[in-house]
C-alpha cells in the first residue's frame, strides 16, 4: 500500500513517511533511556519499536494518521519521529503528537523546524482550522516549546493516560487555531 504522508522539508529537517523499511535507523535511538518517559507508549527495543511502527501504520491505513520519520540535514542522521494523528477530516481538526527525538538533538530548533514544517502542510495544504498537542503537565520543556509556535492551553484532562511504569498523568490539551496562525 502507498502511503499518503506527504514528505516535508526545510533547510535543517526532512520529514518523509515512517515505514517498516525505514524504522531500523530509530532503533538506537529508541533504545535511549527514559526518551519517552512522559508517553504511554513503549518504543524501547527493536521488538517494541516495530509493533509501535505497525500500529502507526494501520492507523495511517485507516487515514488517522501520517506518521514521519525525522533525518536532520545539518548531522546527516536519522533524529526521530512524529506524526499527524487523531486526524478529523469532518471537523478540521488533527494532533500533531508521538513526537520523540534523540537527545542528541533535543534543543538543537530541529523539533520546532519539525513542528513548523508540519503546521504549515495542516494549515496551508490540508485546509484544517485547528491543530491540537496533548503533553504530559510535567513535561514543561515540551509546554514550553507548543506555546512558543502560538499554542494557547485550552485544558487539563486529570489522571487520564497510564504510562508505562503505572503512573496516571495528567494531560494539558493545547490548540493552534489556522488564524492564530496565518
Amino acid at each position: 500500500m502507498k502511503s499518503f504522508t506527504p514528505i516535508l522539508e526545510n533547510d535543517l529537517v526532512k520529514l518523509t513517511p515512517l515505514s517498516l523499511s525505514n524504522y531500523h535507523y530509530l532503533i538506537p535511538i529508541a533504545g535511549q533511556e527514559k526518551l519517552i518517559e512522559y508517553s504511554p507508549s513503549n518504543i524501547g527495543t527493536a521488538e517494541a519499536l516495530k509493533k509501535y511502527v505497525e500500529q502507526a501504520l494501520e492507523k495511517e491505513r485507516n487515514s488517522a494518521a501520517m506518521p514521519f520519520i525525522i533525518y536532520d540535514k545539518r548531522s546527516e542522521k536519522f533524529a526521530g519521529s512524529t506524526r499527524f494523528m487523531n486526524i478529523d477530516q469532518k471537523n478540521k481538526v488533527l494532533e500533531i503528537g508521538s513526537t520523540w527525538i534523540g537527545r542528541e538533538f533535543q534543543g538543537t530548533g530541529l523539533n520546532g523546524q519539525a513542528k513548523l514544517l508540519m503546521l504549515d502542510y495542516a494549515f496551508n495544504e490540508m485546509n484544517f482550522e485547528k491543530v491540537e498537542f496533548r503533553i504530559d503537565e510535567r513535561n514543561i520543556r515540551s509546554r514550553k516549546a507548543v506555546e512558543k509556535l502560538g499554542a494557547k492551553l485550552e485544558g487539563i484532562l486529570r489522571k487520564n493516560v497510564y504510562l508505562l511504569d503505572g503512573y496516571k498523568r495528567n494531560t494539558c490539551c493545547y490548540g493552534l487555531l489556522k488564524e492564530e496562525w496565518s
